[in-house]
């Protein structure tokens, strides 16, 4: 067996363990279940979180969504480009926090919770971060410029194939985490654009589809376990069992 040969083996029989172990500790709660008592069981588990204040945000991204080719830079979410982990901020081509799941979609903005939930916060172009809005996510538009594969029209947004599934799984991690039950509004997805203040995202027939077509690649799953090891200490379910996203909706 040739050397990359033994690597992907090894790689890939360590997420069997991984995924494993976390079936008999993490996630033991939920086996079996479906619908709303999988979501219910869900959300107990990962509302068990370290919470970050807005600002710790920045220095988190640069963790979570190192480029795995350059450890100086991270990889923007939108556009794909490798940048410098300290070219960020607000002026024209530095990198930013987007909200995933736009804050003004259930009102949190950056309040500690939802607003610094760095399961739903990637680092992002600051133009192509206004483009995208507070816009609900769907299909068609006028391709941007700016960063190619990614679609936009008056009322819904459509990201590059990469990180479509990406981008389904963040939004219902949310909606999944965010209940109703603390001080924040319950999150839902929906079947609409243009969904304005309220707490609903849609469209989510799309963001199932997009689930399904995009499943979690070796940068996604990396994400997801470094926000659980070193920071929120909670986990993306969606991420660990994609199936689980058919299971509830």
């Amino acid at each position: 067996m040739g050397w990359s040969a033994l690597l992907a083996t090894t790689a890939f029989v360590i997420a069997i363990l991984l995924g494993t172990a976390l079936d008999d500790t993490y996630y033991q709660d939920a086996l079996g279940k479906t619908g709303s008592e999988l979501k219910a069981a869900l959300h107990t588990i990962i509302s068990d979180q370290t919470k970050l204040s807005y600002s710790q945000v920045w220095d988190a991204l640069k963790a979570t969504d190192e480029d795995p080719a350059d450890s100086s830079n991270v990889i923007l979410l939108y556009t794909g480009r490798s940048q410098s982990k300290n070219d960020n901020g607000g002026n024209a081509d530095q990198w930013n926090r987007e909200h995933v799941w736009a804050k003004s979609h259930g009102d949190f903005g950056t309040a500690t919770g939802p607003g610094t939930d760095i399961h739903h916060l990637r680092p992002t172009d600051v133009s192509v971060n206004s483009a995208r809005g507070n816009k609900d996510f769907d299909e068609g538009g006028s391709e941007l410029g700016e960063a190619p594969g990614n679609y936009t029209d008056g009322d819904s947004f459509e990201p590059r194939d990469a990180v479509k599934g990406d981008v389904a799984r963040m939004i219902l991690y949310m909606a999944v985490r965010y209940e109703g039950n603390d001080s924040f509004a319950d999150l839902e997805p929906n079947e609409q654009v243009n969904n304005g203040s309220a707490p609903k995202m849609g469209k989510l027939s799309v963001l199932k589809r997009w689930s399904q077509e995009d499943p979690p690649d070796a940068f996604e799953k990396r994400r997801n376990d470094v926000i659980f090891e070193r920071f929120q200490h909670n986990r993306n379910p969606f991420v660990d069992h994609p199936e689980w996203v058919e299971a509830i909706w």
